[in-house]
């Protein structure tokens, strides 16, 4: 095996936790385990820090209220319980720790009118941003598809109002108006997560594009007509919602 070869297995055993447990990795025997095992925790502590810092970063802000930061989960036990199957940047990782720091955080916001919108808004992000980066496009020509991991959230308050503003110097928690919000949650092909607010046509769209309608099958199904949907479908490739898959 070329030495190149070696740094992808050493790479991968840090960031992919079963693989580091399996016969293929084991069986090499390239490093010493324990060594091996410390700095993979300590380098996915330090992954998920700045994930949670990034995404939660809302809740960062708020925690003079709560009482709460969420990267305090990094050193309770739940997250070390997940140390053994994480995969770092996979999405179901994700999701365990991003589903931590939620719970962690959202009794301490009761007081926040919208907080449970917030960590559904901040969970969202981390979802989305965490799976695999590398997808192509065949181009209009074909058939399109919502992209994996693509998510609508259907909110009780209209949260971009107030996210700026929580950012921001403040005395009293920022309020959020309490009317119905619908936004997108995509990630581009280079990693960029995007939230956009989304129409009946944008959610049409995402929730009927499956790879397998043709453009007009689409326009039908979703109720619009050609060039609204081809204006729709411009705007959801570029913050990455949708793709053009090959077709058959």
């Amino acid at each position: 095996m070329s030495d190149r070869g070696v740094q992808d297995l050493v790479i991968r055993a840090l960031a992919d936790a079963p693989f580091r447990d399996s016969a293929e990795w084991r069986g090499r025997d390239l490093a010493d385990p324990d060594r091996v095992e410390r700095f993979a925790r300590f380098l996915a502590r330090h992954f998920y820090f700045e994930r949670i810092v990034h995404f939660f970063k809302y809740s960062r802000a708020l925690a003079r209220v709560t009482g709460r930061y969420p990267e305090a989960i990094l050193r309770r036990p739940g997250f070390d319980a997940l140390l053994p199957t994480a995969v770092l940047g996979g999405r179901e990782t994700a999701r365990a720790v991003a589903g931590l720091v939620v719970e962690y955080v959202r009794d301490a916001g009761r007081a926040v009118r919208y907080h449970i919108d917030l960590l559904r808004y901040q969970e969202a992000m981390m979802l989305v941003e965490a799976g695999p980066r590398a997808w192509t496009s065949s181009g209009t020509g074909a058939a399109p598809e919502t992209v994996e991991g693509t998510l609508l959230l259907e909110l009780d308050y209209d949260l971009p109002v107030v996210l700026p503003k929580l950012l921001q110097p403040w005395t009293l928690v920022p309020e959020a108006p309490r009317r119905a919000a619908r936004l997108l949650v995509a990630r581009s092909r280079h990693g960029r997560v995007a939230v956009a607010r989304a129409d009946e046509a944008v959610a049409s769209v995402v929730q009927l594009a499956d790879g397998t309608k043709t453009l007009d099958d689409l326009a039908r199904a979703a109720g619009l007509r050609p060039a609204e949907l081809a204006a729709t479908l411009q705007d959801l490739t570029e913050i990455g919602a949708v793709r053009f898959s090959t077709g058959s």
